[in-house]
C-alpha cells in the first residue's frame, strides 16, 4: 500500500482522537493568550470561542468512547466557527471589511493582537484548527461508512 493510502487509514481509525488533539490545541492557545498574555477577546474572538471551546468536550467523549456518530453534531461547531475565523481574518487584513459589521463595544475586531510575517493572526490559527478538525472528522466519517458497509 501507498503511504498516502496508508496516513488516510491512520486518519480514518484515530480521527476523534486527532481532532480532540487539536481542539485541545486550540482551546489552550486561546485561554493562554487571553489568560497569560493578557489579551483581551474582541466579540468575533468570543464566537469562535463559543464553537471551539463544546468541541473538547464533545471529541474526548466521542474520542473515549469511540462514538463516530458523535461527528454529525460536531462537524456543524467546527464548520460554524471556521466561517467566523474566515470573516474575522477577513476583517483585519482587508481594510473594507471592517466596516461591513464594525465592532462597537470593546476591542475592536480589527486590532493584531498577534501578527507574525504580517500573515499569521490569531483568526487564522483559529480557521487552521476549524479546518483541521472538518478535515479530519470528514475522513473519519467516511471511515465510519465504509466500516459499516462491511
Amino acid at each position: 500500500m501507498t503511504g498516502e493510502g496508508s496516513l488516510l487509514r491512520l486518519i480514518r481509525q484515530y480521527a476523534l482522537y486527532l481532532a480532540w488533539v487539536v481542539s485541545l490545541i486550540a482551546t489552550g492557545g486561546s485561554l493562554f493568550m487571553s489568560e497569560v498574555l493578557g489579551y483581551i477577546p474582541c466579540k468575533l474572538c468570543w464566537l469562535q470561542r463559543i464553537c471551539m471551546y463544546p468541541l473538547v468536550v464533545l471529541l474526548g467523549r466521542a474520542s473515549y468512547l469511540n462514538d463516530r456518530k458523535q461527528i454529525g453534531y460536531v462537524l456543524p461547531l467546527s464548520i460554524i466557527g471556521g466561517c467566523i475565523s474566515l470573516y474575522h481574518y477577513a476583517e483585519q487584513k482587508i481594510p473594507g471589511f471592517a466596516k461591513l459589521l464594525p465592532c462597537t463595544a470593546g476591542v475592536p475586531c480589527n486590532v493584531d493582537y498577534l501578527d507574525w510575517w504580517g500573515v499569521v493572526t490569531i483568526p487564522l490559527l483559529a480557521l487552521i484548527a476549524f479546518v483541521l478538525i472538518t478535515v479530519i472528522l470528514l475522513i473519519g466519517r467516511d471511515g465510519a461508512r465504509e466500516a459499516e458497509e462491511e
